[in-house]
C-alpha cells in the first residue's frame, strides 16, 4: 500500500475531536456538580441556561458553589495526568529524530479514544464523577495534546527544505489548529442539543478511529528506522537526556542564550493565555451571562477562529516586520482583548471581546519557527519534546493556578482572574525586549546554526 506524508488530515481530525471534547467535558462536569449541589436538574432553554441572577435568592449563592466546585475539579483533573504526559511527550518527541514521528502521533489519538469511550459510558450510567480523576491518570500513558503538537511540528518541520519554510509551515498548522478548533467549537454546542453528552462522546470515538486507522495505514514516517537503531527504554531515556543536555552545554554562548529567551518568553506567554482562556466557559456560564451551550459554542467558535486573522497577519506582516515584531504585536492584541474579557457583562460585549485579540495567536507559530531556527536539523526533535514538556508544565501550572484564583475570587469579581492574565504579560514582554536588544540585526538568530554547522548547510539570504 502506498504511504503519503500528508500530515494534515491527522491534525484536522484530531483537532476537531479535541475542540468537541473539551467544552463538553467542562459542561458535562459543570452540570454533574450543579445536580448534585442544588439536588435538581439542570434547566436551559434556547437564550440561557438555568442562571439565577437575584442575589438574594438561596440558589444565587447555590451558583457560586457550583462555579467554585467546577473550578477546583478542573484543577485537580488536569494535575491528575500531569506528570505521566510530561514524561510520555519528552522521550516519544525527543527520540523522534532516531525512532519516528509516527509514534508521537497514534498514542495521544489512543488515549483520546479511551477517554471519549469512558466518557460515554460515564454519561449513560451516571457514573460517579471522581472516576475522572483516574481517567486522566491512565491517559496520561498516551502522552495527550503535548505528545501530538510535539509530533505533529517536528513532522512538519521535516518537510522543509530551508528556513523560509519553517515560518509559514508552522503558522499553516496553527491556522488548521484553529480554524478546526472553530469548527469544532461552533459546532459542538448544536450536536450537544441535538443528540446528548452519550452520543457525542461516541461520534467523538468513531473519529478518534478514523483518524487512528488513517495514521497506521497511510502515513509515511519522515525518519527511517533501521533495525539497528531500535533501543531499549532505558537506552532512550539515556540518549533522550544526553540530546536535550547537548542542545544547551554544546551550544555557544549567544546559541543558548537566545535558545533560554525565546523559550523563557513562549512559556511565559503560553501560561497567560492558557490560564485566561481556559476560564471563558466558567464565565460565560456566570451571571450575568448565562449562556446555554449554543452560545457556548459560537464563544469557542469565535475565540479559536481567530487562528485565521492570526495566520494572515503573519503571512502579511511578516514581509516588513521581523518575527520579534510579531510576537510583539500578537502579546498587545491579547492584552485588549482579556482586558475587554474582564469587563464583559453581556453577550455582545463578551462576543466583543474576541476583535481586540484577533492576531493573539501570532506570538505561538512565530517564536517556534524562531526556535526551529535556531537549532540544527538533528536537534529539532530535542527542541520540539523541550517545548513540547513545557508546555504541559505551563499548562498545568497555568490552570492550577487560575482555576484557583477563579474559584476564590468569583464571588466578589468574576472577571479578577482575567485582569491578572493581562498583568502578567508584563514577563513575556520584558524577556522579549531582552531579546531585542541581544539581537543585533534581522536572521541573527538563524546565523547562529551555521557558526556550529561543520558541514556548511543552505543559508537564506
Amino acid at each position: 500500500m502506498k504511504k503519503t506524508l500528508i500530515v494534515e488530515p491527522v491534525i484536522c481530525m484530531y483537532m476537531f475531536a479535541y475542540s468537541l471534547y473539551f467544552p463538553l467535558g467542562q459542561q458535562y462536569v459543570y452540570r454533574r456538580i450543579w445536580e448534585e449541589t442544588v439536588n435538581s436538574s439542570f434547566r436551559d432553554d434556547d437564550n440561557v441556561s438555568h442562571c439565577e441572577l437575584n442575589q438574594s435568592d438561596p440558589i444565587f449563592l447555590k451558583q457560586k458553589e457550583v462555579q467554585e466546585k467546577a473550578s477546583l475539579f478542573a484543577m485537580k483533573m488536569d494535575l491528575s495526568g500531569a506528570i505521566l504526559n510530561i514524561l510520555v511527550a519528552f522521550v516519544l518527541v525527543a527520540n523522534g529524530d532516531c525512532c519516528g514521528r509516527k509514534i508521537s502521533l497514534i498514542l495521544p489519538l489512543v488515549g483520546n479514544l479511551v477517554s471519549s469511550i469512558f466518557l460515554s459510558a460515564m454519561s449513560y450510567y451516571s457514573l460517579p464523577l471522581p472516576l475522572l480523576y483516574a481517567l486522566a491518570f491512565s491517559t496520561g500513558f498516551f502522552g495527550g495534546m503535548a505528545t501530538f503538537l510535539g509530533g505533529a511540528f517536528a513532522f512538519v518541520v521535516d518537510l522543509c527544505e530551508n528556513h523560509k519554510q519553517k515560518t509559514i509551515r508552522i503558522a499553516v498548522v496553527d491556522l488548521i489548529f484553529g480554524l478546526v478548533s472553530g469548527l469544532g467549537g461552533l459546532s459542538s454546542g448544536f450536536i450537544l442539543k441535538g443528540i446528548g453528552f452519550t452520543w457525542t462522546f461516541a461520534t467523538i470515538s468513531l473519529i478518534d478511529m478514523v483518524n487512528i486507522f488513517y495514521v497506521m495505514c497511510f502515513l509515511d514516517d519522515t525518519v527511517r528506522i533501521s533495525e539497528g537503531q531500535q533501543q531499549s527504554l532505558m537506552e532512550g531515556l539515556k540518549k533522550t537526556f544526553s540530546q536535550v543536555h547537548a542542545l544547551f552545554k554544546s551550544s555557544s554562548f549567544r546559541k543558548r542564550t537566545s535558545i533560554i529567551l525565546l523559550l523563557c518568553t513562549f512559556m511565559a506567554y503560553l501560561f497567560t493565555v492558557f490560564g485566561g482562556m481556559s476560564l471563558f466557559t466558567l464565565y460565560e456560564l456566570n451571571d450575568p451571562l448565562c449562556w446555554n451551550e449554543i452560545y457556548i459554542g459560537y464563544g469557542s467558535a469565535a475565540s479559536t477562529s481567530v487562528s485565521l486573522t492570526s495566520f494572515l497577519g503573519i503571512v502579511v506582516l511578516s514581509q516588513r516586520l521581523r518575527d520579534i515584531y510579531l510576537v510583539f504585536i500578537g502579546i498587545f492584541s491579547y492584552l485588549g482583548g482579556i482586558l475587554m474579557a474582564a469587563f464583559a457583562n453581556t453577550t455582545l460585549l463578551m462576543l466583543l471581546a474576541r476583535v481586540p485579540s484577533l492576531l493573539h495567536f501570532m506570538p505561538i507559530p512565530v517564536l517556534r519557527s524562531m526556535l526551529s531556527k535556531v537549532v540544527l536539523p538533528n536537534e529539532q526533535g530535542a527542541l520540539f519534546a523541550c517545548i513540547a514538556c513545557l508546555e504541559v508544565v505551563t499548562g498545568t501550572i497555568s490552570l492550577t493556578a487560575f482555576n484557583s484564583i477563579y474559584a476564590v475570587t468569583v464571588a466578589w469579581f468574576p472577571g479578577f482572574s482575567f485582569l491578572l492574565s493581562a498583568a502578567l504579560c508584563i514577563i513575556p514582554l520584558s524577556t522579549l525586549s531582552w531579546l531585542m536588544c541581544a539581537t543585533q540585526h534581522q536572521q541573527e538568530y538563524v546565523a547562529l546554526v551555521h557558526e556550529e554547522d561543520p558541514v556548511g548547510e543552505e543559508t537564506d539570504s
